[in-house]
Protein backbone atom coordinates (compact mmCIF):
# COMPACT_ATOMS: atom_id res chain seq x y z
CA UNK A 1 0.00 0.00 0.00
CA UNK A 2 1.33 3.44 -0.92
CA UNK A 3 2.70 5.57 1.64
CA UNK A 4 0.65 8.64 2.78
CA UNK A 5 2.98 11.69 4.59
CA UNK A 6 3.05 15.07 5.80
CA UNK A 7 5.07 17.04 3.37
CA UNK A 8 6.60 20.77 3.05
CA UNK A 9 6.33 23.19 0.49
CA UNK A 10 5.98 22.47 -3.26
CA UNK A 11 9.99 23.55 -3.77
CA UNK A 12 11.19 21.48 -1.35
CA UNK A 13 9.62 18.25 -2.27
CA UNK A 14 11.24 15.69 -4.46
CA UNK A 15 7.89 13.84 -5.93
CA UNK A 16 7.37 13.39 -9.44
CA UNK A 17 4.25 14.19 -10.20
CA UNK A 18 2.51 17.23 -8.48
CA UNK A 19 -1.09 17.23 -8.33
CA UNK A 20 -3.28 20.43 -7.95
CA UNK A 21 -7.30 21.56 -8.11
CA UNK A 22 -8.83 23.73 -10.12
CA UNK A 23 -12.57 24.78 -9.76
CA UNK A 24 -14.65 25.40 -12.32
CA UNK A 25 -14.37 28.51 -14.51
CA UNK A 26 -10.54 27.64 -14.40
CA UNK A 27 -10.50 29.03 -10.51
CA UNK A 28 -7.59 28.03 -9.23
CA UNK A 29 -7.47 25.68 -6.38
CA UNK A 30 -5.14 25.48 -3.37
CA UNK A 31 -1.32 25.21 -5.07
CA UNK A 32 -2.54 25.46 -8.64
CA UNK A 33 -1.99 29.09 -8.80
CA UNK A 34 1.71 29.68 -8.16
CA UNK A 35 2.24 26.45 -9.96
CA UNK A 36 0.35 27.73 -12.85
CA UNK A 37 2.36 30.94 -13.02
CA UNK A 38 6.08 29.04 -12.84
CA UNK A 39 4.82 27.07 -16.07
CA UNK A 40 4.19 29.99 -17.80
CA UNK A 41 1.38 31.73 -20.35
CA UNK A 42 1.00 29.01 -22.61
CA UNK A 43 -1.21 26.96 -19.84
CA UNK A 44 -3.98 28.61 -20.48
CA UNK A 45 -4.45 28.33 -23.62
CA UNK A 46 -3.49 24.59 -23.20
CA UNK A 47 -6.36 23.89 -21.17
CA UNK A 48 -8.30 25.95 -22.93
CA UNK A 49 -7.67 23.52 -26.43
CA UNK A 50 -8.16 20.64 -23.92
CA UNK A 51 -11.50 22.01 -23.03
CA UNK A 52 -10.48 21.89 -19.23
CA UNK A 53 -12.53 24.17 -17.46
CA UNK A 54 -12.04 22.69 -13.68
CA UNK A 55 -15.63 20.67 -13.56
CA UNK A 56 -15.86 17.88 -11.69
CA UNK A 57 -14.02 14.48 -13.37
CA UNK A 58 -11.55 16.51 -15.58
CA UNK A 59 -7.58 15.99 -15.17
CA UNK A 60 -5.44 16.92 -17.03
CA UNK A 61 -1.42 16.61 -16.59
CA UNK A 62 1.46 18.45 -18.34
CA UNK A 63 4.98 18.74 -18.30
CA UNK A 64 6.69 20.13 -15.18
CA UNK A 65 8.70 22.88 -16.85
CA UNK A 66 10.78 25.16 -14.11
CA UNK A 67 9.11 23.67 -11.38
CA UNK A 68 10.57 20.61 -9.09
CA UNK A 69 8.37 18.01 -10.80
CA UNK A 70 7.98 16.21 -13.57
CA UNK A 71 4.75 16.60 -14.33
CA UNK A 72 1.66 18.44 -13.02
CA UNK A 73 -1.78 17.42 -12.39
CA UNK A 74 -4.88 19.48 -13.01
CA UNK A 75 -7.94 18.21 -11.16
CA UNK A 76 -11.51 19.54 -11.48
CA UNK A 77 -13.62 19.86 -8.17
CA UNK A 78 -16.78 21.84 -10.37
CA UNK A 79 -18.27 24.62 -8.07
CA UNK A 80 -17.39 23.29 -4.86
CA UNK A 81 -16.08 20.70 -2.93
CA UNK A 82 -17.28 18.17 -0.23
CA UNK A 83 -15.85 15.36 1.38
CA UNK A 84 -17.05 12.83 -1.36
CA UNK A 85 -15.83 14.96 -3.82
CA UNK A 86 -12.44 15.41 -2.99
CA UNK A 87 -12.41 11.13 -1.72
CA UNK A 88 -13.31 10.99 -5.83
CA UNK A 89 -11.09 12.83 -7.28
CA UNK A 90 -7.79 11.42 -4.86
CA UNK A 91 -8.91 8.17 -6.23
CA UNK A 92 -8.94 9.03 -10.15
CA UNK A 93 -5.60 10.30 -8.49
CA UNK A 94 -4.38 7.18 -7.12
CA UNK A 95 -4.95 5.48 -10.53
CA UNK A 96 -3.54 7.73 -12.97
CA UNK A 97 -0.49 8.25 -10.62
CA UNK A 98 1.08 4.78 -10.83
CA UNK A 99 3.72 5.04 -13.23
CA UNK A 100 5.30 8.10 -11.17
CA UNK A 101 7.17 6.62 -8.09
CA UNK A 102 6.18 9.66 -6.14
CA UNK A 103 3.73 12.17 -6.16
CA UNK A 104 2.65 15.23 -4.02
CA UNK A 105 -0.72 16.94 -3.73
CA UNK A 106 -2.43 19.86 -2.24
CA UNK A 107 -5.83 18.21 -2.68
CA UNK A 108 -6.37 18.11 1.20
CA UNK A 109 -5.69 21.96 1.47
CA UNK A 110 -9.07 22.50 0.26
CA UNK A 111 -11.22 23.76 3.02
CA UNK A 112 -13.50 21.10 3.71
CA UNK A 113 -14.12 19.38 6.56
CA UNK A 114 -11.58 15.85 7.06
CA UNK A 115 -10.43 16.67 4.07
CA UNK A 116 -7.04 15.07 4.62
CA UNK A 117 -8.73 11.77 5.69
CA UNK A 118 -11.10 11.89 2.70
CA UNK A 119 -7.69 12.51 0.14
CA UNK A 120 -5.90 9.72 2.16
CA UNK A 121 -8.62 7.23 1.26
CA UNK A 122 -9.11 7.76 -1.85
CA UNK A 123 -6.02 7.54 -3.08
CA UNK A 124 -5.35 4.14 -1.32
CA UNK A 125 -8.69 3.16 -2.21
CA UNK A 126 -8.14 3.97 -6.29
CA UNK A 127 -4.35 2.55 -6.08
CA UNK A 128 -6.22 -0.86 -5.17
CA UNK A 129 -4.87 -3.41 -7.94
CA UNK A 130 -5.78 -7.13 -7.28
CA UNK A 131 -3.46 -9.22 -9.33
CA UNK A 132 -2.76 -12.03 -7.64
CA UNK A 133 -4.02 -14.19 -10.76
CA UNK A 134 -2.19 -12.47 -13.34
CA UNK A 135 0.96 -14.20 -14.93
CA UNK A 136 2.25 -11.25 -15.37
CA UNK A 137 1.12 -8.19 -12.76
CA UNK A 138 1.05 -4.91 -14.18
CA UNK A 139 3.13 -3.21 -12.09
CA UNK A 140 3.02 0.22 -9.87
CA UNK A 141 5.58 2.37 -9.65
CA UNK A 142 3.71 4.73 -7.00
CA UNK A 143 4.85 4.06 -3.54
CA UNK A 144 4.62 7.38 -1.89
CA UNK A 145 2.28 10.62 -1.45
CA UNK A 146 3.22 13.98 0.17
CA UNK A 147 0.87 15.89 1.54
CA UNK A 148 2.13 19.54 0.87
CA UNK A 149 1.85 22.10 3.49
CA UNK A 150 0.30 18.99 6.24
CA UNK A 151 1.58 19.52 9.43
CA UNK A 152 2.87 16.26 11.80
CA UNK A 153 -0.82 16.36 13.35
CA UNK A 154 -2.12 15.59 10.05
CA UNK A 155 -0.30 11.95 10.95
CA UNK A 156 -3.10 10.37 12.90
CA UNK A 157 -5.65 11.50 10.27
CA UNK A 158 -3.73 9.89 7.87
CA UNK A 159 -2.95 6.86 10.14
CA UNK A 160 -7.00 6.15 10.82
CA UNK A 161 -7.90 6.53 7.08
CA UNK A 162 -4.85 4.18 5.91
CA UNK A 163 -6.52 1.20 8.69
CA UNK A 164 -10.25 2.23 7.13
CA UNK A 165 -8.26 1.38 3.60
CA UNK A 166 -6.75 -1.49 4.83
CA UNK A 167 -9.96 -3.07 6.06
CA UNK A 168 -11.79 -2.33 2.47
CA UNK A 169 -8.84 -3.73 0.63
CA UNK A 170 -9.24 -6.62 2.89
CA UNK A 171 -12.64 -6.98 2.32
CA UNK A 172 -11.95 -6.36 -2.05
CA UNK A 173 -9.84 -9.16 -1.80
CA UNK A 174 -12.10 -11.63 -0.36
CA UNK A 175 -14.61 -10.74 -3.11
CA UNK A 176 -11.89 -10.97 -6.01
CA UNK A 177 -10.61 -14.44 -5.01
CA UNK A 178 -12.11 -17.30 -7.02
CA UNK A 179 -14.67 -19.40 -5.42
CA UNK A 180 -12.09 -22.60 -5.63
CA UNK A 181 -9.98 -20.91 -3.41
CA UNK A 182 -11.85 -19.66 -0.89
CA UNK A 183 -13.46 -22.35 0.46
CA UNK A 184 -15.64 -21.69 3.57
CA UNK A 185 -12.89 -23.77 5.81
CA UNK A 186 -10.16 -21.81 4.18
CA UNK A 187 -12.21 -18.35 4.49
CA UNK A 188 -13.04 -18.94 8.28
CA UNK A 189 -9.21 -19.57 8.39
CA UNK A 190 -8.70 -15.93 7.52
CA UNK A 191 -10.61 -14.99 10.25
CA UNK A 192 -7.62 -15.75 12.76
CA UNK A 193 -5.21 -13.51 10.68
CA UNK A 194 -7.75 -10.06 11.58
CA UNK A 195 -6.20 -8.89 14.61
CA UNK A 196 -4.59 -9.99 17.95
CA UNK A 197 -7.41 -8.17 20.06
CA UNK A 198 -10.22 -10.63 17.78
CA UNK A 199 -11.01 -13.65 19.54
CA UNK A 200 -11.89 -16.21 16.94
CA UNK A 201 -14.25 -19.52 17.30
CA UNK A 202 -15.24 -22.13 13.91
CA UNK A 203 -17.82 -23.96 14.69
CA UNK A 204 -17.48 -27.38 11.83
CA UNK A 205 -20.68 -28.81 10.79
CA UNK A 206 -20.25 -31.27 13.55
CA UNK A 207 -20.40 -28.59 15.80
CA UNK A 208 -23.11 -26.36 14.12
CA UNK A 209 -25.32 -29.24 14.04
CA UNK A 210 -24.76 -29.67 17.94
CA UNK A 211 -25.80 -26.00 18.52
CA UNK A 212 -28.69 -26.20 16.28
CA UNK A 213 -27.40 -23.97 13.15
CA UNK A 214 -30.56 -25.73 10.43
CA UNK A 215 -30.09 -23.02 8.07
CA UNK A 216 -26.29 -22.72 7.77
CA UNK A 217 -26.47 -26.76 7.31
CA UNK A 218 -29.55 -26.73 4.95
CA UNK A 219 -28.06 -24.67 2.70
CA UNK A 220 -24.49 -26.34 3.08
CA UNK A 221 -25.77 -29.68 2.55
CA UNK A 222 -25.39 -30.10 -1.31
CA UNK A 223 -21.64 -29.00 -1.12
CA UNK A 224 -18.56 -30.97 -1.05
CA UNK A 225 -17.17 -28.50 1.01
CA UNK A 226 -18.25 -27.92 4.37
CA UNK A 227 -19.99 -25.15 5.83
CA UNK A 228 -18.52 -23.01 8.97
CA UNK A 229 -19.77 -20.75 11.58
CA UNK A 230 -17.55 -18.44 12.20
CA UNK A 231 -18.01 -15.91 15.44
CA UNK A 232 -15.11 -13.09 16.08
CA UNK A 233 -15.24 -11.19 19.29
CA UNK A 234 -13.58 -7.67 19.76
CA UNK A 235 -14.01 -6.90 23.68
CA UNK A 236 -11.33 -3.73 24.54
CA UNK A 237 -11.66 -3.38 28.46
CA UNK A 238 -14.18 -1.47 29.77
CA UNK A 239 -15.97 -0.93 26.56
CA UNK A 240 -19.64 -0.17 27.15
CA UNK A 241 -21.00 -0.26 23.67
CA UNK A 242 -22.04 -3.23 21.81
CA UNK A 243 -22.64 -4.07 18.13
CA UNK A 244 -23.06 -6.99 16.38
CA UNK A 245 -22.28 -7.60 12.55
CA UNK A 246 -23.74 -10.33 10.63
CA UNK A 247 -22.49 -11.10 7.31
CA UNK A 248 -24.01 -13.21 4.59
CA UNK A 249 -21.05 -15.62 3.21
CA UNK A 250 -21.89 -17.90 0.51
CA UNK A 251 -19.05 -18.12 -1.18
CA UNK A 252 -20.29 -19.95 -4.57
CA UNK A 253 -24.20 -19.28 -5.38
CA UNK A 254 -24.89 -21.86 -7.79
CA UNK A 255 -28.65 -21.65 -6.72
CA UNK A 256 -28.51 -24.98 -5.53
CA UNK A 257 -31.13 -27.16 -6.95
CA UNK A 258 -33.15 -24.26 -7.86
CA UNK A 259 -30.36 -23.80 -10.34
CA UNK A 260 -29.69 -20.34 -11.63
CA UNK A 261 -28.72 -19.97 -15.61
CA UNK A 262 -25.26 -20.19 -16.41
CA UNK A 263 -24.99 -16.47 -16.99
CA UNK A 264 -25.96 -15.35 -13.30
CA UNK A 265 -23.22 -17.38 -12.04
CA UNK A 266 -20.25 -15.82 -13.18
CA UNK A 267 -20.60 -13.39 -10.32
CA UNK A 268 -21.53 -15.36 -7.53
CA UNK A 269 -17.96 -15.59 -6.45
CA UNK A 270 -19.26 -12.23 -4.74
CA UNK A 271 -22.10 -13.35 -2.92
CA UNK A 272 -19.84 -13.57 0.58
CA UNK A 273 -19.12 -9.78 -0.24
CA UNK A 274 -21.29 -9.20 3.43
CA UNK A 275 -19.05 -11.74 5.17
CA UNK A 276 -15.90 -9.67 3.44
CA UNK A 277 -17.72 -6.62 4.97
CA UNK A 278 -17.69 -8.11 8.36
CA UNK A 279 -14.12 -9.55 8.39
CA UNK A 280 -12.53 -5.73 7.02
CA UNK A 281 -14.81 -3.64 9.55
CA UNK A 282 -13.91 -6.00 12.08
CA UNK A 283 -10.02 -5.54 11.10
CA UNK A 284 -10.13 -1.55 10.95
CA UNK A 285 -11.59 -1.58 14.58
CA UNK A 286 -9.69 -3.55 16.23
CA UNK A 287 -6.09 -1.43 14.19
CA UNK A 288 -8.24 1.70 15.43
CA UNK A 289 -8.85 0.70 19.08
CA UNK A 290 -12.27 2.10 19.33
CA UNK A 291 -13.69 1.89 22.34
CA UNK A 292 -16.47 -0.48 21.91
CA UNK A 293 -17.64 -4.11 21.81
CA UNK A 294 -18.28 -5.69 18.39
CA UNK A 295 -19.40 -9.39 17.86
CA UNK A 296 -18.91 -10.17 14.02
CA UNK A 297 -20.88 -13.04 12.94
CA UNK A 298 -20.23 -14.90 9.23
CA UNK A 299 -21.59 -17.79 8.50
CA UNK A 300 -20.34 -19.63 5.10
CA UNK A 301 -21.35 -21.71 3.19
CA UNK A 302 -21.18 -23.19 -0.36
CA UNK A 303 -24.91 -23.30 -2.32
CA UNK A 304 -24.22 -26.43 -4.51
CA UNK A 305 -27.13 -29.39 -6.39
CA UNK A 306 -25.27 -31.92 -5.03
CA UNK A 307 -26.90 -35.52 -4.37
CA UNK A 308 -27.59 -34.56 -0.67
CA UNK A 309 -28.92 -31.03 -1.20
CA UNK A 310 -31.59 -29.82 0.27
CA UNK A 311 -34.81 -29.90 -2.04
CA UNK A 312 -37.81 -27.67 -2.60
CA UNK A 313 -40.33 -28.19 0.00
CA UNK A 314 -37.73 -29.13 2.69
CA UNK A 315 -38.28 -28.17 6.32
CA UNK A 316 -35.52 -27.10 8.67
CA UNK A 317 -34.95 -25.71 12.62
CA UNK A 318 -33.14 -22.20 12.50
CA UNK A 319 -31.28 -21.78 15.50
CA UNK A 320 -33.97 -19.56 17.41
CA UNK A 321 -35.92 -22.64 16.97
CA UNK A 322 -38.49 -21.54 14.22
CA UNK A 323 -38.88 -23.78 11.46
CA UNK A 324 -38.66 -22.77 7.75
CA UNK A 325 -39.81 -24.62 4.77
CA UNK A 326 -37.47 -23.88 1.72
CA UNK A 327 -39.87 -23.30 -1.21
CA UNK A 328 -36.55 -21.91 -3.55
CA UNK A 329 -33.20 -23.37 -3.13
CA UNK A 330 -31.56 -20.08 -4.70
CA UNK A 331 -33.28 -17.90 -1.75
CA UNK A 332 -30.13 -19.50 0.72
CA UNK A 333 -28.85 -16.22 2.08
CA UNK A 334 -31.52 -15.56 4.53
CA UNK A 335 -31.28 -19.30 5.79
CA UNK A 336 -27.78 -18.44 6.88
CA UNK A 337 -28.37 -15.39 7.97
CA UNK A 338 -31.26 -16.99 10.03
CA UNK A 339 -28.59 -18.91 11.86
CA UNK A 340 -26.32 -15.99 12.45
CA UNK A 341 -28.71 -13.12 13.61
CA UNK A 342 -29.67 -15.41 16.45
CA UNK A 343 -26.50 -15.97 17.27
CA UNK A 344 -26.59 -12.17 17.52
CA UNK A 345 -29.21 -11.72 19.35
CA UNK A 346 -29.13 -13.68 21.98
CA UNK A 347 -25.36 -11.68 23.21
CA UNK A 348 -27.96 -8.73 23.57
CA UNK A 349 -26.04 -6.22 21.74
CA UNK A 350 -27.37 -2.66 21.54
CA UNK A 351 -27.28 -3.09 18.19
CA UNK A 352 -27.62 -5.87 15.29
CA UNK A 353 -26.57 -5.04 11.81
CA UNK A 354 -26.60 -7.71 8.77
CA UNK A 355 -24.67 -7.39 5.35
CA UNK A 356 -25.56 -9.44 2.53
CA UNK A 357 -26.31 -9.75 -1.27
CA UNK A 358 -29.58 -10.65 -0.85
CA UNK A 359 -31.83 -10.12 -3.64
CA UNK A 360 -31.85 -9.27 -6.92
CA UNK A 361 -35.06 -7.21 -6.19
CA UNK A 362 -33.00 -4.32 -4.15
CA UNK A 363 -30.92 -3.80 -7.42
CA UNK A 364 -33.84 -3.61 -9.87
CA UNK A 365 -35.18 -0.80 -7.43
CA UNK A 366 -32.04 0.98 -6.44
CA UNK A 367 -29.68 0.19 -9.34
CA UNK A 368 -26.08 -1.06 -8.84
CA UNK A 369 -24.56 1.86 -6.76
CA UNK A 370 -27.00 2.32 -3.85
CA UNK A 371 -26.82 0.07 -1.22
CA UNK A 372 -31.00 -0.83 0.42
CA UNK A 373 -31.82 -0.52 4.20
CA UNK A 374 -34.53 -2.35 6.04
CA UNK A 375 -34.68 -2.12 10.08
CA UNK A 376 -37.35 -2.52 12.65
CA UNK A 377 -35.83 0.60 15.06
CA UNK A 378 -36.11 3.94 13.55
CA UNK A 379 -33.37 5.75 15.96
CA UNK A 380 -31.21 2.47 14.84
CA UNK A 381 -31.67 3.22 11.06
CA UNK A 382 -31.39 7.05 11.58
CA UNK A 383 -27.66 6.03 12.96
CA UNK A 384 -26.90 3.55 9.97
CA UNK A 385 -28.00 6.42 7.71
CA UNK A 386 -25.64 9.14 9.34
CA UNK A 387 -22.88 6.79 9.31
CA UNK A 388 -22.96 5.89 5.53
CA UNK A 389 -23.65 9.56 4.73
CA UNK A 390 -20.06 10.31 6.90
CA UNK A 391 -18.80 7.38 5.23
CA UNK A 392 -19.73 8.73 1.21
CA UNK A 393 -21.65 5.11 0.97
CA UNK A 394 -24.50 6.04 -0.86
CA UNK A 395 -27.86 4.21 0.84
CA UNK A 396 -31.68 4.61 0.92
CA UNK A 397 -34.38 3.34 3.48
CA UNK A 398 -37.17 0.98 2.26
CA UNK A 399 -39.90 -0.27 4.04
CA UNK A 400 -40.17 -3.24 6.23
CA UNK A 401 -43.89 -3.19 5.32
CA UNK A 402 -46.07 -5.16 7.63
CA UNK A 403 -48.27 -5.94 5.61
CA UNK A 404 -46.79 -8.12 3.76
CA UNK A 405 -45.93 -10.69 6.45
CA UNK A 406 -48.75 -13.16 5.79
CA UNK A 407 -46.69 -13.29 2.28
CA UNK A 408 -44.05 -15.74 3.97
CA UNK A 409 -46.67 -17.68 6.07
CA UNK A 410 -46.25 -21.33 5.27
CA UNK A 411 -48.97 -24.06 5.19
CA UNK A 412 -46.68 -26.47 7.04
CA UNK A 413 -43.98 -24.54 9.02
CA UNK A 414 -43.71 -21.09 10.59
CA UNK A 415 -42.19 -19.43 7.49
CA UNK A 416 -41.87 -20.30 4.29
CA UNK A 417 -38.29 -18.67 2.86
CA UNK A 418 -39.80 -16.28 -0.54
CA UNK A 419 -43.09 -14.63 -0.93
CA UNK A 420 -45.02 -13.55 -4.07
CA UNK A 421 -43.14 -12.14 -7.32
CA UNK A 422 -42.90 -8.36 -6.13
CA UNK A 423 -41.48 -7.22 -3.08
CA UNK A 424 -38.96 -9.32 -3.36
CA UNK A 425 -36.39 -7.24 -0.95
CA UNK A 426 -39.02 -6.36 1.67
CA UNK A 427 -40.24 -9.96 2.07
CA UNK A 428 -36.78 -10.94 2.75
CA UNK A 429 -35.81 -8.45 5.14
CA UNK A 430 -39.40 -8.91 6.99
CA UNK A 431 -38.17 -12.85 6.86
CA UNK A 432 -35.06 -11.62 8.08
CA UNK A 433 -36.65 -9.94 11.03
CA UNK A 434 -38.27 -12.99 12.52
CA UNK A 435 -34.68 -13.90 14.03
CA UNK A 436 -33.30 -11.03 15.65
CA UNK A 437 -36.06 -11.52 19.04
CA UNK A 438 -37.21 -7.90 19.29
CA UNK A 439 -33.20 -6.16 19.34
CA UNK A 440 -32.83 -2.90 17.58
CA UNK A 441 -31.90 -4.13 14.09
CA UNK A 442 -31.10 -2.84 10.54
CA UNK A 443 -30.69 -4.65 7.15
CA UNK A 444 -28.79 -3.78 4.74
CA UNK A 445 -29.21 -5.14 1.09
CA UNK A 446 -26.20 -4.88 -1.08
CA UNK A 447 -26.88 -6.96 -4.27
CA UNK A 448 -25.76 -3.58 -6.67
CA UNK A 449 -23.18 -2.10 -4.95
CA UNK A 450 -21.17 -5.07 -3.23
CA UNK A 451 -19.67 -5.88 -6.68
CA UNK A 452 -18.69 -3.01 -9.48
CA UNK A 453 -18.93 -3.53 -13.39
CA UNK A 454 -16.66 -0.86 -14.01
CA UNK A 455 -13.65 1.33 -12.76
CA UNK A 456 -14.37 4.44 -11.29
CA UNK A 457 -12.61 7.31 -9.60
CA UNK A 458 -11.88 5.44 -5.94
CA UNK A 459 -14.15 1.74 -7.11
CA UNK A 460 -12.61 -0.85 -9.06
CA UNK A 461 -14.19 -3.46 -11.04
CA UNK A 462 -14.89 -6.00 -8.66
CA UNK A 463 -15.09 -6.28 -4.87
CA UNK A 464 -16.07 -2.87 -3.85
CA UNK A 465 -15.73 -3.52 0.18
CA UNK A 466 -19.20 -1.58 0.82
CA UNK A 467 -20.07 -0.40 3.55
CA UNK A 468 -16.44 -1.59 5.20
CA UNK A 469 -16.39 2.29 5.99
CA UNK A 470 -20.13 2.54 6.99
CA UNK A 471 -19.27 0.07 9.51
CA UNK A 472 -16.19 1.46 11.11
CA UNK A 473 -17.90 4.84 11.33
CA UNK A 474 -20.86 3.32 13.08
CA UNK A 475 -19.12 1.81 15.64
CA UNK A 476 -17.37 4.90 15.74
CA UNK A 477 -19.88 7.17 16.94
CA UNK A 478 -21.62 4.68 19.24
CA UNK A 479 -18.47 4.31 20.95
CA UNK A 480 -18.62 8.23 21.53
CA UNK A 481 -22.19 7.72 22.88
CA UNK A 482 -20.97 5.24 25.23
Amino acid sequence: MTEIVPGGVASDSAANLLVVPVFADLTWGPGAEPAAEQLGPWLTGYLEAREFTGAVGQFVVVPGGDLPFGAVMFVGLGDEADAESLRRAAGAVGRMSAPYPSAATTLHLVDVEGAIGAVTLGYLLGSYQFDAYRSEPKPRANERLELLEADEGARAEIQDAAAIARGVTLARDLVNQPAVDKSPVVLADRARSLSDNIAVEILDEVESAERGYGGLLAVGAGATNPPRMVIMRYEPNGAEPFVAFVGKGIVFDSGGLSLKPATAMEDMKSDMAGAAAVFGAMQAIAELELPIRVLGVAPLSENMPGGAAQRPGDVFTAYNGKTVEVLNTDAEGRLVLADGLGIAAETGPDLIVDIATLTGAAKVALGTAVGAIFGNDDEAIAAVEAAAKFAGESMWTMPLERSYRPLIDSTVADLKNTGDRWGGAIIAALFLSEFVDGRPWVHLDIAGPGRAEKTEHYVSKGGTGFTVRTLVELAREMAKKG
